[in-house]
C-alpha cells in the first residue's frame, strides 16, 4: 500500500472520507485495493512509445471503484512539455452514466489538483481511491459534467518534472480534456464546452491552461476558468512561505524541478546558487516524498532547515529569478471569464498576493469575478467556493456571465 493509500484508509476508518453517490465507502475501497495491486503495470511506459498528437490516448483502464452512477478510467495520453518535447502523462476521467441532460455533447470540467508532491508515486490517480482529491467531484457529476483530472507530467507516468512549470502543467490539463473527448463512453466530444477548475498548485495549472488554450488547443471550446487560492506570483509566494516548514517542503519541490528541467540547458545553474549546502543536499530527499502520506518524514527533513535553507534570494539571483518569472501566470490576459476565490485567513497563499494578481488581470481588461471568504484558510477554500463555482459555470454556459468585479 503506497503512502497516500495508507492516509486514505486512515480517513475511511475514522469515518472522514467523503465518498461518492450511493456506493458505500467500504465497497469502493475494496475495489480500489484490488486495482491498486495491479496499477503499477498501467503506468509503465510502453516500449516503443507510440507516436501520437497531444491528447491522443495510449492506454485506458476502467476503474471498478468509481462511485455508483458513474464510469471512470485511468488514462495515459500524449502531451507536450515546456521544452516542446512530446511526453506521456496520466489522468483520471470520470463521467455520469446518465445522458447529458442538456442534449448534445457533455461538457468537461478540467480539474487541477493542489500539491500532492512531485514524485511519480504521489500522483492523485494512484492508490485505493483515485477520486478523493477531486474537490467538488460529486457536485460536478450531479450537474452532469464529465471531469478530467490530470496528474501533471512526471507523476504517475515517468517523465520530466513539472511542479510549478506552468506550460507543462497547463498543457497536461488541456490534453486531459482531449483524452476525455477521445473516450466515447464519456459523451464528451470536441464540440462540447470545456470549463477549467483548480486549487492552489492546480490554480496555477489552470491559469496557464486558460492563457495557453487558444494557441495550444484552439479546437477546445474553453468557456470559463475558476481558481481557488491559486499560486500566482511565485517570487512573492516563496518569500511569504519560506520561513516555515511548509515553505521549505514546497520550496524543495520547486527547486528540484527547476534544476532538473532548466539546469541541463543553462550553463552553471545549480541548487547551491540559491540554497545552502545543507539545503541543496536535502532537497532531492524531500522532493522524493509526498506531501500526503509522507508528511511527517518530509517535515523531519525540512524542519531543521527553517531559517537555514536559502543562501541567496532566488527572486534576485539569475537564472532563478528569470525562471520564477517565466512560470508566474498572468503575463498575458486571461481571455475567458475568470472566477478567483480566496480565503482571507489563508496563511499559505496570502490574500494580498491573490489581490495583486486580480488587480493585474483587471488592468489587462480581463473579465474577473473576485470573491473573498472571511475566516477561510487554504485547505477549505475550494469546497467553500464550490457553490459559487457551479453557479458561475452554469451562468457562463447560459450566456449570462456575472458582471466583472474589476
Amino acid at each position: 500500500m503506497n503512502p497516500r493509500s495508507r492516509w486514505i484508509a486512515a480517513l475511511a476508518t475514522a469515518g472522514l472520507l467523503l465518498g461518492g453517490c450511493a456506493q458505500s465507502t467500504d465497497s469502493r475501497l475494496e475495489q480500489g485495493a484490488l486495482e491498486e495491486a495491479t496499477e503499477q503495470s498501467f503506468y509503465a511506459l510502453p516500449d516503443p512509445i507510440p507516436a501520437g498528437g497531444p491528447g491522443e490516448v495510449v492506454r485506458t483502464e476502467q476503474l471498478q471503484s468509481a462511485p455508483a452512477g458513474t464510469i471512470a478510467w485511468r488514462v495515459m495520453y500524449h502531451s507536450t512539455d515546456v521544452t516542446g518535447a512530446s511526453i506521456l502523462t496520466s489522468a483520471v476521467v470520470i463521467a455520469p452514466t446518465a445522458p447529458w441532460p442538456g442534449g448534445g455533447p457533455r461538457p468537461v470540467v478540467a480539474w487541477g489538483h493542489p500539491t500532492t508532491g512531485m514524485a511519480g508515486h504521489c500522483a492523485p490517480s494512484t492508490g485505493v481511491d483515485p477520486f478523493d482529491l477531486i474537490e467538488g467531484m460529486t457536485d460536478l457529476l450531479n450537474a452532469g459534467y464529465a471531469v478530467a483530472a490530470a496528474d501533471y507530467p512526471g507523476m504517475g507516468v515517468a517523465g520530466p518534472d513539472a511542479y510549478l512549470v506552468g506550460v507543462s502543467e497547463g498543457n497536461s490539463v488541456l490534453d486531459a480534456v482531449r483524452a476525455a473527448q477521445h473516450i466515447e463512453q464519456t459523451g464528451a466530444t470536441a464540440a462540447g464546452d470545456v470549463l477549467l477548475w483548480g486549487h492552489s498548485q492546480g490554480g496555477h495549472a489552470v491559469l496557464f491552461a486558460a492563457q495557453q488554450a487558444a494557441g495550444y488547443a484552439p479546437e477546445l471550446k474553453v468557456r470559463a476558468a475558476a481558481v481557488a487560492a491559486p499560486a500566482t506570483e511565485l517570487g512573492a509566494l516563496l518569500n511569504d512561505d519560506i520561513g516555515d516548514v511548509s515553505g521549505v517542503s514546497l520550496g524543495s519541490y520547486a527547486f528540484q524541478t527547476y534544476q532538473s528541467v532548466y539546469g541541463p540547458s543553462i550553463p552553471g545553474m545549480s541548487l547551491t546558487q540559491v540554497l545552502t549546502d545543507a539545503g541543496a543536499a536535502a532537497t532531492p530527499q524531500m522532493a522524493a516524498l509526498c506531501l500526503i502520506g509522507q508528511n511527517s518524514e518530509l517535515h523531519a527533513i525540512a524542519g531543521p532547515l527553517v531559517g537555514q535553507y536559502l543562501r541567496s534570494d532566488p527572486t534576485t539571483t539569475a537564472p532563478w529569478s528569470d525562471i520564477l518569472a517565466q512560470n508566474t501566470p498572468g503575463g498575458v490576459p486571461i481571455t475567458v471569464p475568470l472566477l478567483v476565490a480566496q480565503g482571507e485567513a489563508d496563511e499559505l497563499v496570502h490574500p494580498a498576493a491573490t489581490q495583486q494578481f486580480v488587480t493585474q488581470q483587471c488592468a489587462k481588461a480581463a473579465h474577473v469575478i473576485f470573491k473573498q471568504f472571511p475566516g477561510i484558510g487554504h485547505g477549505e477554500i475550494a469546497l467553500t467556493a464550490l457553490p459559487d463555482v457551479l453557479s458561475f459555470f452554469a451562468a457562463v454556459r447560459a450566456g449570462s456571465t456575472p458582471a466583472s468585479t474589476c
